[in-house]
């Protein structure tokens, strides 16, 4: 998962379209398919994506002055990964690509999630080239927006599925879930489990900066990360300042988060989520 930059056309094939679009935001912007989605009825998998951008935007206040005016997925079935498509067209156009099996729902959400996560930090324009030292922290706080979506998505699932009859799945995107979590879990205790996040932090720090992408470091981090968003939603308003300054994650970490505090201020955006990961990882 991640950010390609390309340039590339593809003619839409389905769109929802909000009621009111004078008053715009990534909450409610049109939604619109492109790419081969074979057998499956675009309407299902707009509703399916609306879903979870709602569950993902759950309790969270939208800052960022660059949102953009469309939000396009475009199923690839080459294998590659999902990704955010850095286009050189349709400025006004942030365009995501997944990669799914036939109405394998749960893996849609937890794919279009990821890199709606992205979208929501800024990294969706022709210019948001990933990279640097700083990339990791990105791609494991998107993760955990995308995990605490899922869960909220399960839940509304059940109590109100989006297809008749089909309450018993929300269990399904549940079980998803959890088991990338475990997944997670696992890679935790590999590489050593430590009790405190800045312990964890300090003995991996060179392999964070040094790879590229939803590395298993990145996934470990984004279950503390996971856990601040359960905390307090709320705060996560904050991903909406990331990435407007030069250099984005390109710069040292330390400089990362005074960058991000102030953006925050710029933005009149509540600047507790950098303040506690700053602490987590021991920076303050």
């Amino acid at each position: 998962m991640g950010i390609s930059k390309r340039v590339f056309r593809s003619k839409p094939v389905a769109a929802i379209i909000p009621p009111n679009p004078d008053r715009l935001t990534l909450r409610s912007v049109p939604l619109e398919l492109a790419g081969d989605w074979g057998r499956m009825l675009p309407a299902s998998v707009l509703h399916v994506l609306e879903r979870m951008r709602a569950a993902c935007f759950d309790a969270v206040r939208l800052v960022s002055d660059d949102q953009p005016e469309r939000l396009r997925v475009d199923e690839h079935t080459s294998g590659g990964p999902p990704a955010i498509w850095l286009h050189s067209g349709e400025s006004d156009l942030a365009w995501i690509i997944v990669d799914v099996g036939e109405r394998d729902w749960s893996k849609l959400a937890y794919q279009f999630g990821h890199e709606l996560g992205h979208v929501t930090a800024n990294s969706w324009r022709f210019t948001a080239r990933p990279g640097g030292p700083c990339q990791w922290l990105e791609e494991a706080m998107v993760e955990a927006f995308a995990l605490r979506g899922l869960a909220l998505l399960a839940d509304s699932w059940s109590r109100d599925p989006p297809f008749r009859d089909d309450s018993g799945f929300g269990a399904a995107v549940a079980m998803y879930r959890q088991n990338i979590v475990e997944r997670y879990g696992k890679l935790a205790i590999e590489q050593g489990n430590p009790k405190e996040f800045n312990a964890w932090f300090s003995q991996h720090r060179a392999a964070l900066e040094a790879q590229r992408g939803l590395s298993s470091f990145a996934q470990v981090a984004s279950l503390s990360i996971l856990t601040e968003y359960e905390r307090a939603p709320s705060a996560m308003e904050a991903l909406g300042a990331l990435n407007k300054w030069p250099g984005r994650s390109s710069i040292a970490l330390e400089e990362y988060f005074d960058a991000w505090q102030a953006s925050c201020r710029k933005l009149r955006a509540a600047a507790d989520l950098p303040l506690r990961l700053q602490m987590l990882l021991g920076l303050s």
